[in-house]
């Protein structure tokens, strides 16, 4: 079983950055694709980041060249910088660890972006 918790969530404004950690336990964290998933008010949730468990990356294309994932399996960790953010990425933030039908989230950190 995997349990993830994450980190660093706040109220910037626009242009500011923030960096969200999810720190996992319970299992073999390289194994797994990690992911961060949003989801604003009245919306779906999306796929923002995704990294395989040896760093191969993907984005969604309203962050590509702004935000940045990354993992390290010595600590268990992975991690979402997010530059030059704007109002449109104000969301709650998820932690997202899948291998095959094993799928696991995080609680959610809430990241609000003011104009």
């Amino acid at each position: 079983q995997v349990q993830l918790v994450e980190s660093g969530g706040g109220l910037v404004q626009a242009g500011e950055s923030l960096r969200l950690s999810c720190a996992a336990s319970g299992s073999i964290f390289i194994a797994y694709a990690m992911g961060w998933y949003r989801q604003a008010p009245g919306k779906q949730r999306e796929l923002v980041a995704s990294i395989t468990g040896v760093g191969s990356t993907n984005y969604a294309d309203s962050v590509k060249g702004r935000f940045t994932i990354s993992r390290d399996n010595g600590e268990r960790t992975v991690y979402l910088q997010m530059n030059s953010l704007k109002p449109e990425d104000t969301a709650v933030y998820y932690c997202n660890a899948r291998l095959g039908y094993d799928d696991h989230w995080g609680q959610g950190t809430q990241v609000t972006v003011s104009s």
